[in-house]
């Protein structure tokens, strides 16, 4: 005798659903066949542990794919309209079988479902124009990136190139007059690098805000205070060491971030990215420290930045003091910044390596 389970049924404009009360079932079959669905598994159902099956001719056409998924209570099925409408009932027979019942849990009437549509169409639409608002967004973020990285990278490319071809062409006399030849671009590229702090700051891109400060304040000190407060420093060698030893470092950290805009990557260039900075670096704070120290005795002559005292005190404080806690400063904010270094030159090769085993 065939025991059939019981079977509640419901419907929207595109898809009928059946829920077959069915605990634990397997052996599932369910397939459509000339517009009847067919249905048969092995569960325990209404009559205890049996084989269950039943079969449903529909009251319109369907599409003879159908899907199924099976729960421990239960067997959920899919079935979709050939055609999009609104069935008066579910099956051919005016007089439904007996196994068959609505599932309230799912049951909507016409007006309700066109509701339910209406608001999926309308929570589809906020979607898709928040992922173009969203993608506008990143749009305008890669191009704003790319030009800035693109403009030093330029910045600093012209400053290498030209110090280099200046060596060759005039030798050690090159190293006397570079802050008139090249200070009005390092000027430039110093200043709008204090952009990256703010995308720091603001999330523009991930990456730490104090190691990023850092550099930047402290290349904008020897540049501004250093070199540019001081003519006597000028004509120094020491110019062309720590703006040569700069420039190299960013004309391989810039064009990685411009390839990175677009996700993309050249290999040589990852690997000097993070790998030329552990000479240039540490080298390039020395010859700032060269500097600072070349810098002292010129501000304690020349009383440039001294702090006024009281009358009473009758003295001042000199900016070299300042100078000898910022030496300090330098090599702290070295060992921050090598260490930040460090680590993200560890973490990308370690993801590479993971990502090739």
């Amino acid at each position: 005798m065939t025991l059939t389970p019981l079977v509640y049924w419901a419907q929207r404009h595109e898809e009928i659903y059946l829920r077959v009360e069915l605990i634990d079932a397997q052996n599932i079959q369910v397939h459509v066949h000339e517009n009847v669905l067919h249905f048969r598994a092995q569960g325990h159902g209404a009559k205890g542990e049996n084989e269950y099956e039943f079969s449903l001719e529909f009251l319109l056409p369907v599409k003879p794919q159908v899907s199924h998924k099976s729960t421990q209570r239960q067997v959920n099925v899919t079935v979709r309209k050939q055609q999009r409408g609104w069935w008066e009932r579910l099956t051919t027979k005016e007089r439904k079988p007996i196994f068959l019942a609505p599932d309230f849990d799912r049951w909507l009437e016409e007006s309700d479902a066109e509701m339910e549509i209406r608001e999926k169409e309308e929570r589809k639409n906020r979607l898709k124009a928040s992922r173009n608002q969203e993608n506008q967004f990143v749009s305008l973020k890669t191009g704003f990136l790319f030009i800035y990285n693109l403009v030093q990278f330029l910045g600093f490319s012209w400053i290498f190139v030209n110090m280099t071809v200046r060596l060759f062409i005039f030798g050690k006399d090159s190293l006397y007059d570079t802050f008139y030849t090249i200070s009005d671009v390092m000027f430039f590229c110093q200043i709008l690098a204090a952009v990256e702090v703010l995308n720091a700051a603001f999330g523009v891109v991930r990456t730490g805000v104090i190691p990023t400060l850092i550099q930047v304040v402290g290349r904008n000190f020897i540049l501004f205070i250093i070199f540019g407060s001081l003519e006597e420093m000028h004509n120094k060698p020491v110019v062309f060491f720590v703006f040569y030893l700069w420039s190299a470092i960013e004309i391989f950290r810039y064009p990685f971030y411009m390839l990175g805009c677009f996700d993309t990557e050249w290999k040589i260039l990852t690997w000097l990215r993070y790998t030329i900075w552990i000479p240039l670096y540490p080298l390039g704070v020395l010859a700032e420290a060269v500097a600072v120290i070349q810098s002292i005795p010129i501000f304690d002559e020349t009383k440039l930045f001294s702090i006024p005292l009281p009358k009473a005190i009758g003295t001042s404080i000199s900016f070299s003091h300042v100078l000898h806690i910022y030496l300090v400063l330098m090599f702290l904010g070295l060992f921050i910044n090598f260490r930040h270094l460090y680590k993200q030159r560890k973490r990308r090769f370690r993801t590479k390596k993971r990502k090739a085993n």
